[in-house]
């Protein structure tokens, strides 16, 4: 068969898309602008911090334009340290109640970068990827329904997202030897865990938050986010595996094209070469890592027991400071196990750092925007506009408008936590007026975080992902929207059961 070119469709040699330094840029400033024409507001809030419903009020302007031009371009930089007030510097929560420094999920991103790059210096992925591509050569298509299967679970359970971003590395070369590309590595991922997230379960940072807001237990509403779980789980993998085929019989169908060293390598050419002991002891070693993570980032007594749970003793409650060190120790003990050495360990670790620290940039503009919303208080507005929407409608069509309502909410607000703590106790009480059960309303609250997470750019899980992928992001929204639609009519049909049912 003839290789396909890597040079870009006639089309695209016309026109240059803008980076996504470009596009977060943009949005950024558009947020800024913005924040001229919203007033700032605040809604009352009870003894637990949480808005109440018809309390919004309106806030006086007090930033001068020289202030707001000055945090315009601090947005960033406070974002990365977590500064609450661009004038007086101070370090604290944001209001949602949450730390929104983005320097964790950076300094994640490069240990991550770091661990994979000692793995890959040993030769042990290299040979590992290899020898799994081989044997898997006339089975692909399980191992992309066994990975993404993996990731929905591990979505619905406990909110699998940035902790994705130390996957690409692993899961990009198996793809691409096993004869997809890039844009299937991302699917596989980002829409793996998605839909997980988007049919969230038990997930305590979307679920068990919206749960608690709404002054509902956790399991109510469960057995319509199972059915969700398994159906839109299922459409999922379908359009990914549809589009799998499609790259492997054509190539030249790629919708995130090829770059240079891509299709070098088939799985299918030869048998490659045996690993060393060392070299199964480290791919142990990445397996068992990566299987601790998920493990220590499980809230396990909130899983079983609810929101209020106390923690067992056991339960490690790990977060990004503690995996990032894990994966650090885990580079380090590699190298060693691998036998690279003082010299070519140390230079493999810096390595790791640069080749990832576009993605932790890519992070920290991100959460440029959500600093400049906070800072402005332009959220509680955008919030109030919203909240009359949903009021004297039908209860079906209630349950649709929440969903609606709450995607633009989503798109500004990419912290599922922070969206659930500000929107839950304003629409929550809403439902009651119109004869549906709460547990709908966080339904309908968690499938809108879900799904406009998969495409907003301005969270860590897409742009930072498609940076390590090296997928262009209007690439990625073509990708996706078809799935975007099938995910969006599904959602709201089960909304609608759900709300006949009661």
């Amino acid at each position: 068969m003839t290789e396909p070119s890597t040079a870009a469709p006639e089309h695209e040699k016309k026109r240059s898309f803008p980076s996504t330094f470009t596009i977060l840029a943009g949005v950024l400033l558009a947020v800024w602008l913005l924040a001229f024409l919203i007033p700032p507001g605040a809604y009352r809030t009870d003894a637990q911090g949480r808005p109440i419903a018809g309390s919004y009020h309106r806030l006086a302007e007090t930033k001068s334009f020289g202030a707001r031009l000055r945090e315009l371009f601090l947005a960033p930089v406070n974002g990365l340290y977590g500064i609450q007030d661009s004038e007086s510097g101070q370090v604290g929560p944001d209001l949602t109640g949450e730390l929104y420094g983005a320097a964790a999920v950076f300094l994640f991103v490069l240990a991550t970068g770091a661990f994979i790059t000692v793995a890959f210096a040993t030769g042990a992925l290299d040979r590992g990827i290899g020898a799994l591509a081989y044997r898997l050569r006339s089975r692909t298509l399980l191992l992309i329904i066994g990975i993404m299967v993996v990731f929905a679970l591990a979505g619905t359970v406990e909110g699998f997202a940035e902790e994705t971003l130390g996957f690409y590395a692993l899961l990009i070369p198996l793809m691409l030897a096993l004869g997809y590309d890039r844009m299937t590595a991302v699917g596989v991922i980002i829409c793996g865990a998605g839909v997980g997230v988007l049919c969230s379960t038990v997930n305590p940072f979307a679920t068990g938050t919206a749960s608690a807001a709404a002054e509902i237990p956790l399991g109510q509403g469960i057995v319509l986010r199972l059915a969700m779980l398994v159906v839109l789980t299922t459409a999922t993998i379908a359009y990914v595996l549809w589009y799998a085929r499609r790259v492997q019989a054509d190539p030249d169908k790629s919708w995130s094209g090829w770059l240079p060293g891509d299709r070098d390598v088939k799985a299918d050419e030869h048998q490659p070469d045996p690993m060393t002991g060392r070299q199964r002891v480290v791919l142990w070693l990445v397996a068992l890592t990566f299987a601790f993570m998920i493990f220590s980032i499980i809230p396990w007594a909130e899983v079983i027991h609810g929101p209020e749970a106390e923690s067992f003793a056991w339960q490690l409650d790990w977060f990004f400071p503690e995996l990032t060190a894990l994966f650090l120790v885990g580079a380090v003990l590699a190298g060693l196990v691998g036998g690279l050495g003082e010299a070519r360990m140390t230079e493999a670790i810096g390595k790791g750092f640069s080749d990832f620290v576009g993605a932790g940039l890519v992070i920290v503009l991100a959460r440029g925007v959500t600093v400049i919303m906070n800072n402005t208080q332009i959220t509680s507005t955008v919030l109030h506009a919203l909240e009359g929407v949903v009021t004297g409608t039908s209860s079906a069509l209630f349950a649709i408008a929440v969903y609606l309502v709450n995607i633009p909410l989503a798109l500004l607000i990419p912290s599922t936590s922070g969206h659930a703590t500000l929107a839950m106790p304003v629409m929550a009480p809403l439902a009651d007026f119109a004869n549906v059960p709460r547990s709908l309303v966080v339904t309908a609250w968690q499938s809108a975080s879900g799904w406009a997470n998969l495409v907003t750019p301005t969270t860590a899980v897409v742009t930072g992902g498609l940076a390590l992928a090296k997928v262009r992001y209007d690439r990625y929204v073509r990708f996706v929207a078809p799935l975007l639609g099938i995910l969006f009519a599904l959602t709201c049909l089960f909304l609608a059961v759900g709300a006949w049912i009661g």
